[in-house]
């Protein structure tokens, strides 16, 4: 069984959903149901990093760790790195970064994830994806799409159509590709799914690693690793990601969500 560790960046300043980390979910903050999903797994140590003392209390009282990080860090995964080397975590050590607003994330997501990057040691992360079979999904660029070399690593994510079938738009004729419901059977479209895996080493360097333009153009930070010339490896997915929470709309949704699971970890 793979060892690994999670950590769960958290900020209470989102831009969009100001004090997301504390908002119920079902009665429970939705910190503490990431924090649930992701003790569901066979992780080690499962750590919230936050930038604020209201978020570590709560995760304390509940009997979780929280690590308190630096409010100006860029990214999540500069807020990990800062997480990993005070807690003296050794260069080969295996972390997720579940985001912590997927509070009905699968534990066996991050299980996988974690696998994929402990069977592929010319990767230094890993990520998941799914097929995508909605031509309507395929043309949306909120729906960032990953294309795979033969070993399962990612050659590119964008936010365009990839891979694109130029025959079969071609074959359509005067029909109006976008207006078809779904995609050619034989179409490799895969979404990408937002949870990370990184060893610590890497993390160690990452914020050293130059930003590149096409992680400027397409405002992917996972980008930067290829464009540096890093390998990261791909879980692929039978499943969509459950829903996470963007705005206050989306909690009704996946409070939905979770009671149609009839998983309410408590």
């Amino acid at each position: 069984m793979t060892q690994f560790k999670v950590v769960i960046p958290a900020r209470m300043g989102s831009s969009r959903f100001h004090g997301k980390p504390l908002v119920p979910i079902l009665g429970r903050a939705m910190i503490l149901r990431v924090a649930d999903r992701s003790l569901q797994t066979s992780a080690n140590e499962v750590v919230v990093a936050t930038d604020h003392a209201d978020i570590a209390a709560i995760v304390t009282e509940a009997g979780y760790h929280a690590h308190m990080t630096l409010a100006e860090h860029p990214s999540g995964t500069d807020r990990i790195a800062q997480v990993a080397m005070e807690r003296g975590w050794s260069d080969d050590t295996i972390v997720v970064n579940v985001q912590g607003d997927e509070p009905a994330i699968a534990p066996q997501l991050i299980e996988s994830v974690a696998q994929a990057l402990n069977d592929d040691t010319s990767c230094v992360m890993a990520t998941a994806a799914h097929p995508l079979h909605a031509m309507a999904d395929f043309l949306n660029p909120n729906m960032v799409k990953v294309v795979l070399d033969e070993r399962q690593r990612a050659l590119y994510f964008s936010r365009a159509p990839i891979p694109y079938p130029r025959d079969w738009m071609k074959a359509q004729g005067e029909v109006n590709p976008a207006a078809k419901p779904s995609l050619p059977d034989d179409l490799p479209v895969l979404r990408h799914m937002g949870i990370y895996a990184y060893r610590v080493g890497f993390l160690k360097r990452y914020g050293q690693l130059p930003m590149s333009r096409l992680e400027q153009i397409e405002s992917l930070e996972q980008l930067r690793v290829l464009a540096n010339g890093e390998h990261i490896s791909v879980f692929i997915s039978d499943v969509a990601a459950a829903p996470g929470v963007d705005t206050p709309e989306d909690v009704a949704v996946v409070e939905q969500y979770l009671r149609e699971l009839d998983d309410l970890n408590v």
